[in-house]
């Protein structure tokens, strides 16, 4: 059983980090790629992504709640969540670490209403990738027989 979980984590993970060469890749074909110089990267503020990661995260426990396993084994089943949360936790933190290096005008402009969204979704995205790291790591020590 913790071998299949472990096939599972290592196929999740390497998706996840092969995924975004992938879609970079197909939008530099479509020419909507970046421009930059190699090894530069413009970065901008994407509230979609982030929502869209709120939903992933309820979708996630959701199928969980309801259906009570996704794969009918509670080790991969926690695997899928530690590895998502983990995933969902990334991108405010890289927005974060963004944020502190290279955006350092916008801390002074904290009083700015779309600021204080913009730090606000991340806190959302932070609590909800955190809600299914959490589940996920319950779904993987739990011994429980759904």
């Amino acid at each position: 059983m913790l071998p299949v979980a472990i096939v599972g984590f290592l196929l999740i993970g390497l998706l996840m980090v092969t995924m975004p060469f992938f879609v970079q890749g197909v939008l530099t074909r479509k020419g909507k790629g970046s421009t930059l110089a190699k090894g530069q990267r413009r970065h901008k503020r994407n509230a979609s992504v982030l929502w869209g990661l709120i939903l992933l995260a309820i979708g996630y426990s959701a199928l969980l709640r309801y259906l009570h396993t996704l794969t009918g084994i509670a080790a991969l089943d926690g695997s899928i969540g530690l590895v998502l949360g983990l995933y969902i936790c990334s991108h405010p933190a890289a927005n974060a670490v963004n944020m502190l290096f290279f955006e350092r005008d916008t801390l002074r402009q904290l009083s700015e209403w779309s600021v204080v969204r913009w730090l606000a979704l991340n806190l959302l995205v932070l609590l909800a990738g955190w809600t299914v790291i959490f589940v996920g790591v319950r779904r993987l020590v739990d011994r429980v027989v759904y």
